[in-house]
Parts: structure tokens; C-alpha cells; sequence
């Protein structure tokens, strides 16, 4: 059996081999962190899009979306806190040269600890059984004591060293903590210093006239700028949102881990604008109601954890993360921000245009606070394939076992919903596949697939995800009936063609996940 790391690489591997994702620009030795999604992998991407946008936008009569642009006003990033403030802590390793964040060292040596404590948890749950009583056994076992009360050291230090910009002190806790480069296991590090995260370009046709922008490094601040004209036109009373999906940019050094941490990434926000006071109370609710979306998705509840923040952003008064537990452990999936009014209310001041709303039941005007999710679409992604992917047994035609590898993807997000396969390529076969496919792909995207054995063709369809292969035979062309192969079960069972419609059609709906919510 396949230890986390292993299948972890097992299915990069199987990304590129079944045309998921692939390196950018691999013909010339790639980018780093930069990937392109190939067939399968826009068709899952885009599902996955729009299975958000419909339950965010369609399902809310107040919630509304847009597409603002990438390149703004450079006085935004001043106004948002970017220009100043979007660092991270880097630090080098004297023997690797490797460059690494500081902050992530310190992230990665407290979930060593945590690990131990699982460790325990996962030995006494085995030893007692279902007698077991986890919440007594984390708060009285010595082990899980000292380990804890390690933790709980090492992060009060990091964040009163994080809150007061203590490089030197941030960099006291690695040597202290004994923190080794992860490659060359040398403990010689230089200093922590801060390195902004935004691409630059210019602006204009003429150098000597042009201007400093940005490539956004975040799709929020397009929704704040919007705000009163998103209000106004779409008639929108307060408590209302504004979503959005689209493309952002960080300048990441230490980006790594496939594309869980990318240099050019595609979020999915909404900002929710809410009465001052009120912040508290929907920040509650759409806590509930995204973990409520990524079970829906597929994720089960085990893989889920909450996670607040030890140290707030500067521009908020609460936050957590959605965590889930990809392959190299439990790490952030979506944000979810209580952010003030601090957003509205810098632009307000920098741009001098008053952000406020008028509130007819209160008849006053206020700068409303925002309550913000935020999901990497990417991570999104990899969090479905990390569920999807699957080795297993399987019987043969000879009476033993073979091992087939399945992508139990969500029916409903699958890139291929149905697959139509011809048994053989001559009698007349291949023209009927051809006349189902031509009924079906109005609803479905189809593939046909004639290549090889029948066999070999499902297990392909299997690797891609596509959760229904219909196979035409003799029987076929005798009484207009098919196979219709389940990817999950493998089960096979006998229908009319014109049946099928209807019989996929239950199964591959976004509706259904929709129902869910």
C-alpha cells in the first residue's frame, strides 16, 4: 500500500499521462509553479466553476456577480495595503542555497508535533475501542499534554513575532526549534527578510510617460471599487453580495507542492456587505454554509477541518480557514474573512468618492463591513482529484485480480460524462455509436472511444473519471438496446437507447449536488 507521498506523486504523474495538467511551457524545460490544464482538466475546472457560480450566484436572489479587470489603478494596491504590506518572511539556507518561507518552516515543524499527537490519539482509539473518549484522552494524557503545551509555545512566540515585524526574533525560533533545510539538513540559515509578493509591469506606450501597475494579486479589490455601482444597477438593499471568479497573481518564491501553490491561480470570492454590528452573525453563517458546499462536493467530513487564524490580517477582526486534508496534510482550501469596513473605507479616503450606502430602514448612510470567502479554484481542483484518485483490486476474465486506477469523481463535475463504445469497429457498430453520441451530446459530453479491447477501454475511461460507458454490440443493432457500465460499481445492466437520457441524466446533474446545500 502507497504511503501519502507516493500517491501523491502517483497522481501528478496521472495527471499529465490522462491529459489533466501538464507543466507550462515543458518544451523548453518548463516555468516554475506555472501549469496548463489540459483536456480533461478545463472540462473539471470549468465544472467545478460553475457548480460555485450556480450555487453562490444562481441560488441567492441577493447575491450578484461580475468580471473586473486585471490590470487597476495602481493607487488601489496603495489604498488596500498591498504596496506596503503584501510580504512574506524569507530566509536562505547558507548550504542548499535554497530559499524557503520563514513562517512555513515554523507551520511545518508544529504539524511534525500535531502528528505525534494524532500518533496517540490513533494508538489509544485502537486500544480502547469504542469506549474511547477522545476529548478526555487529549486533555489528560500526559504525552498529548506536553506535546500540546510545545505548540502552544512555539505559536505564541511566532505570532507576538509575527504582530511586532520581529525578522530577528522569527529567525531565533528556527535556530532555537533546531529546524533543519528540508534539503541538505544544514541549521546555517542568514537572516529573514521581507519580500514583496506582486508582479509589476508598465503601462503605456512610451517609456519615458508609462506607469507603474500590477498584476492583481487578489480578485477582491475589483468587488470593492464596484461596490456602489454593482449596488445601484442591480438595485441591491443591504445585506447583499458580489462574487466573482477570476485570475491572480503572487510572486511566490517558495511555491511548491503541484498546484496547490501556483504563481498565476484562479480564485473564487464573494464579498458579502453587511451592517456595521451585524459582521459577527453572517460571518457565523458562511462559515456553516461553505462547509455545508465542499461536503456537497464530495469531501468527506474528516477531511474537513476549521482552522482560525492565530494572527489576523491587518484588515480583519476574525478569520478561518476551511482546511483539507490533501495528501501532504491538513492546509488551507478557503478563507473565510470577517474584513470591517477597512476595504471600502481606504478606498473612500484614497480616491476621495464617498463608498457609502444609504440605508432607508435605518435612514442613514454607513460604510458597510464585508464578509468575505474566498476559495482557490486550483486547490479546488487538486482537493477532487485528491478524493477521486484510487487504486483497487479488481477481478479478471481469468479468475484472479487486477489493479485499476479510477478517478471517482463526482458524477456531476466528471469532463466526460459518457462514454459510447463501439464493441467492434465493423458490422455496422461504429454508425450506431455514432447516432447515440449525435442524441446525446446536446446534454453530455461525450466521447467515443474504439481503440483496443473493450477491456482496455474501460479501464481508460476509468483512469479519465467518466462515470458511464455505454457499449454498442450485435444486440444493438437487433433491438436498439445498450450496456451501460457503472465506473464506481462496474456493474452492467441492459436499457433501451432511448432511455439513456434519462438514466444519465439523474446521475450527472449539477442539480443534485445543488440539492444538497
Amino acid at each position: 500500500m502507497k504511503n501519502s507521498s507516493d500517491t501523491f506523486k502517483a497522481l501528478i504523474s496521472h495527471c499529465k499521462e490522462y491529459g489533466y495538467v501538464f507543466p507550462s511551457s515543458e518544451v523548453y524545460d518548463g516555468l516554475g509553479a506555472v501549469y496548463d490544464y489540459g483536456p480533461y482538466g478545463s472540462e473539471l475546472k470549468n465544472n467545478i466553476k460553475q457548480f460555485w457560480w450556480n450555487s453562490m450566484v444562481r441560488m441567492h436572489e441577493n447575491i450578484v456577480g461580475i468580471d473586473s479587470a486585471i490590470f487597476m489603478h495602481p493607487k488601489i494596491w496603495k489604498a488596500s495595503g498591498h504596496v506596503d504590506a503584501f510580504n512574506d518572511p524569507l530566509i536562505d539556507n547558507k548550504t542548499s542555497k535554497k530559499r524557503y518561507r520563514a513562517d512555513v518552516l515554523i507551520e511545518d515543524h508544529v504539524a511534525k508535533i500535531e502528528a505525534k499527537i494524532e500518533k496517540e490519539v490513533a494508538k489509544a482509539q485502537k486500544r480502547f475501542g469504542d469506549a474511547f473518549n477522545r476529548e478526555e484522552f487529549v486533555t489528560t494524557n500526559g504525552r498529548v499534554l506536553a506535546n500540546q503545551e510545545k505548540i502552544d509555545t512555539i505559536m505564541k512566540r511566532f505570532t507576538e513575532a509575527t504582530e511586532s515585524s520581529n525578522l530577528e526574533e522569527i529567525r531565533q525560533i528556527i535556530i532555537d526549534l533546531e529546524i533543519a533545510c528540508p534539503e541538505s539538513g544544514s541549521r546555517e540559515w542568514t537572516d529573514v527578510r521581507q519580500f514583496n509578493l506582486m508582479f509589476s509591469t508598465e503601462m503605456g506606450s512610451v517609456t519615458s510617460d508609462a506607469n507603474k501597475i500590477y498584476l492583481r494579486p487578489e480578485t477582491a479589490q475589483g468587488i470593492f471599487v464596484n461596490f456602489l455601482n454593482v449596488q445601484k444597477s442591480s438595485r441591491q438593499k443591504i445585506p447583499f453580495g458580489i462574487a466573482q471568479i477570476g485570475k491572480a497573481f503572487r510572486n511566490e518564491i517558495v511555491a511548491r507542492q503541484f498546484i496547490f501553490r501556483m504563481r498565476e491561480f484562479e480564485q473564487m470570492e464573494m464579498q458579502f456587505f453587511v451592517r456595521p454590528g451585524d459582521q459577527m452573525k453572517w460571518y457565523e453563517e458562511w462559515k456553516s454554509r461553505r462547509l455545508s458546499w465542499h461536503k456537497a462536493l464530495g469531501s468527506p467530513a474528516e477531511k474537513l477541518q476549521f482552522y482560525d487564524h492565530p494572527n489576523l490580517a491587518h484588515y480583519a477582526d476574525a478569520a478561518v480557514d476551511i482546511q483539507f486534508q490533501f495528501p501532504f496534510g491538513f492546509k488551507e482550501l478557503e478563507g473565510i474573512h470577517s474584513r470591517t469596513d477597512f476595504d471600502l473605507s481606504k478606498h473612500e479616503e484614497f480616491s476621495g468618492k464617498k463608498m457609502q450606502y444609504f440605508d432607508h430602514e435605518l435612514d442613514k448612510s454607513y460604510v458597510p463591513y464585508v464578509v468575505e470567502t474566498s476559495i482557490g479554484c486550483d486547490r479546488t481542483f487538486l482537493a477532487v482529484l485528491s478524493n477521486a484518485y484510487c487504486e483497487e483490486e479488481v477481478p479478471n476474465a481469468k479468475g484472479g485480480t487486477d489493479t485499476r486506477v479510477v478517478l471517482k469523481i463526482p458524477a456531476a463535475l466528471a469532463p466526460v460524462k459518457v462514454a459510447v463504445l463501439p464493441l467492434v469497429n465493423r458490422d455496422g457498430m461504429p454508425e450506431k455509436a455514432g447516432e447515440i453520441i449525435a442524441n446525446l451530446k446536446y446534454d453530455f459530453n461525450c466521447q467515443r472511444d474504439d481503440k483496443q479491447t473493450i477491456g482496455k477501454r474501460y479501464r481508460r475511461q476509468d483512469a479519465i473519471g467518466t462515470p458511464f460507458c455505454v457499449t454498442v454490440d450485435t444486440e444493438t443493432l437487433e433491438n436498439d438496446t445498450v450496456t451501460l457500465r457503472d465506473r464506481d460499481t462496474m456493474e452492467q445492466v441492459r436499457l433501451p437507447i432511448n432511455e439513456l437520457k434519462a438514466k444519465i441524466g439523474e446521475k450527472v446533474s449539477l442539480n443534485e449536488l445543488l440539492k444538497q446545500l
